[in-house]
């Protein structure tokens, strides 16, 4: 997601324009004023892209960054998913991140639903899929390595075309379906999935 829409700035706003969009938002949706999950998720995409749009102005770090929820500090390496940016920690949350493998680069991270859950997070890494079914109680997270895929395919669902639904067909026979794709995310993961099937 695009930092400046985040916080509501125009790209190339000064440290001053940022800090007070950050306030701005942070009082919008900082947790402790509730607003449950979907808050904490909105408050760490406001931290993330004010640390990245602070970073990438120039400011210094330490004194010219707002207090209230102020970004956290860079990751030590014994936390899960220490080798990616922060950004990408926060869309995974913590589930995600602690079934990730040593290593493993993330390219996206999406909404989706399932059969299973119609409130699910699907992640595209350089090994396989893996997502999170949201509102399940048992068995939240899943996955599948591309070694197991033998098509993969999506199509715009009518009458809007405003979703996209992916399928997969695992080499066992096995059907795999994501549905409420954005069409963006579900055509960079068949391209991604079809490159990596016709490497082998």
């Amino acid at each position: 997601m695009d930092p400046h829409a985040v916080l509501g700035v125009a790209p190339g706003a000064s440290a001053a324009d940022l800090a007070t969009a950050y306030r701005r938002e942070a009082k919008r949706w900082h947790p402790d004023r509730g607003g449950g999950e979907d808050a904490q998720r909105r408050m760490a995409a406001v931290n993330a892209a004010y640390e990245e749009l602070r970073r990438a102005s120039g400011a210094p770090s330490g004194g010219g960054a707002p207090a209230a929820g102020a970004a956290p500090a860079p990751p030590h390496r014994s936390q899960a998913g220490h080798w990616l940016s922060e950004r990408t920690r926060w869309a995974l949350g913590p589930e995600l991140l602690g079934a990730l493998e040593e290593g493993e680069a993330v390219h996206l991270v999406t909404p989706v639903a399932t059969w299973a859950s119609p409130r699910s997070l699907l992640a595209l890494t350089d090994r396989r899929l893996l997502w999170l079914h949201d509102d399940a109680i048992m068995g939240r997270v899943r996955s599948l390595r591309f070694r197991d895929v033998e098509q993969v395919t999506h199509r715009l669902r009518r009458p809007r075309r405003r979703w996209a639904v992916l399928r997969l067909r695992t080499r066992a026979g096995k059907r795999v379906s994501f549905g409420e794709v954005p069409p963006g995310a579900a055509a960079a993961i068949e391209r991604h999935v079809a490159g990596v099937l016709a490497a082998r």
